[in-house]
C-alpha cells in the first residue's frame, strides 16, 4: 500500500476540521466503549443525576425535590 500524498492528507484534515462535532456525551460514550473503562459508568450516571437535580432545583419542581432529602 502506498502512502497518501501530502495534498490528500491536508484535504482529509480540512474536511475533518469542517465536519460537525459529535458532542460531549457521544464522545464520552465512545471513549468508554473503546477503552473498556466500564467502571466509569456509575460515576457518569451519578453525575448525570446530580446535574438533573440541580437543573430541577430552580424550577417549579423544587418543593417536591426537597421532600426526597
Amino acid at each position: 500500500m502506498s502512502e497518501p500524498t501530502p495534498e490528500k492528507r491536508s484535504s482529509d484534515f480540512a474536511s475533518e476540521a469542517e465536519s460537525r462535532s459529535p458532542g460531549v456525551l457521544r464522545e464520552l460514550v465512545a471513549f468508554v466503549r473503546h477503552s473498556k473503562k466500564w467502571w466509569l459508568a456509575p460515576i457518569l450516571i451519578a453525575l448525570l443525576l446530580i446535574g438533573i437535580l440541580v437543573m430541577l432545583s430552580g424550577s417549579i419542581a423544587a418543593p417536591f425535590l426537597y421532600t426526597l432529602f
